[in-house]
Order: structure tokens, then sequence, then C-alpha cells
């Protein structure tokens, strides 16, 4: 198979994304906020959310679309603005709604599968630093004169998925568990909440900063 690179890449590759992978992010952030609030099955749809947002960055690094996207400035300001905006949202959502364990929600979890889905897509897709990470990391691992290049930035795109499972899912699972010593001390649910909302404000502004060069 001509897209797949050699083992040495693919391990060197898979190193540099454990790294990436423990590394706190918006993404992570929302993936355990939605865990303790709502329980495991909201931070997995989140986090199916960002693993499709993923597919959707490799597809466009493979093409060449994510080149175009930097090099226009008002259209990364663009990306930049509603970006910080989603994620201010998303702070808000945590200070209003993220202490609201309660019987209601709990029920409700399963029809909000889809809704949480979109929020972990949103995160992914409006994160400017997202397409620059793309953009500059995974071409370290290919050839420019390698004629199956694109094929190759892909799968490594997508290979991201499998290889950050082992870190992303168990957090999932901690922090649904979490949720239940929250629960018994509603003082320090409170205190998570604005914790949550505080990190996705200061994300907000680190995208902000965001330099397409």
């Amino acid at each position: 198979m001509d897209f797949v690179p050699d083992l040495i890449t693919i391990l060197q590759f898979a190193v540099a994304v454990f790294v990436l992978a423990i590394t706190p992010g918006p993404d992570m952030t929302l993936f355990v906020s939605r865990a303790l609030s709502q329980g495991r099955g909201a931070g997995f749809a989140c986090m199916l959310g960002a693993m499709t947002g993923i597919v959707i960055h490799a597809t466009l690094v493979a093409v060449g679309l994510s080149a175009l996207l930097v090099a226009s400035p008002k259209i990364f300001w663009l990306l930049k603005i509603f970006g910080a905006v989603y994620l201010v949202w998303l702070a808000y959502q945590a200070i209003r709604y993220g202490s609201a364990f309660n019987p209601e929600l709990k029920a409700s979890k399963q029809a909000s599968l889809f809704r949480n889905w979109l929020t972990g897509l949103g995160i992914d897709l409006l994160n400017p630093k997202i397409v620059i990470f793309f953009m500059t990391f995974l071409p370290q691992f290919v050839s420019a004169s390698d004629p199956h290049a694109p094929g190759k930035l892909f799968f490594l795109g997508v290979l991201f998925i499998p290889l950050s499972l082992p870190v992303t899912v168990p957090i999932v699972i901690a922090a649904d568990k979490f949720a239940g010593i929250l629960q018994k001390n509603p003082r320090v649910t409170r205190v998570v909440d604005y914790l949550f909302a505080g990190v996705f404000s200061a994300f907000a502004l680190k995208i902000l900063t965001a330099q397409a060069r």
C-alpha cells in the first residue's frame, strides 16, 4: 500500500502523537467537562465529534486546502474570531449549566449525544491552531518529493485518532467516575465549573493570538 509510511516513520509519529495527546487543550477540557456534568456518554460523544473534525483536517491537508486557508489573512482572522467566540460560549455554558447534576439532566443525556457530537466537531473545526498544527506537523513525516504524499498525509492524520485514544479514553472514564464525588459536594462542583470556564476563556485568548505564519 503506497499510502502507508514505513514502520520507522509510524513509530516516530506515534511518539509525537502521545506527547501531544497528554498536552492539555480545549478539546480535552470539553471532554472532561461534559463527562463530569452529563456522564460518560456525553464525554465520548464530544470526543467522537472532535475525532470527526480531525478526519476533516487530515483531508484538507492532504488536498492542500489548509494551506490556502492559512494563506488568506481575512479567512484566517474570521476563523480565529469564530473559534474564540465559540470557546467563550462554552465557558458560559460551563458556568450556567455545568453543575446541573439532577435526574432530569441525566435522563436527557442520551437525547443530547448528537448535540455533544456537534460541540466536539465545532471545537475542533473552529480552532485555527489545529489547522496550523496539521499543516506544520504532518508534513514533517512525509517527503515533499514523494508521489504518494497526499495519501500518506491523510493516513497519518487519521492514524492520529487511534494513537490518541489510549490517553483520551481513560481520562473521560475517570472524569465520569469523579462525577459521583462531585454530586455529593455541590460547592466543589461549582468551583470545578468556574475552573473549566476559566480554561475555556484562556484558550479563547490563546486562539486570538494564533499566527498563520
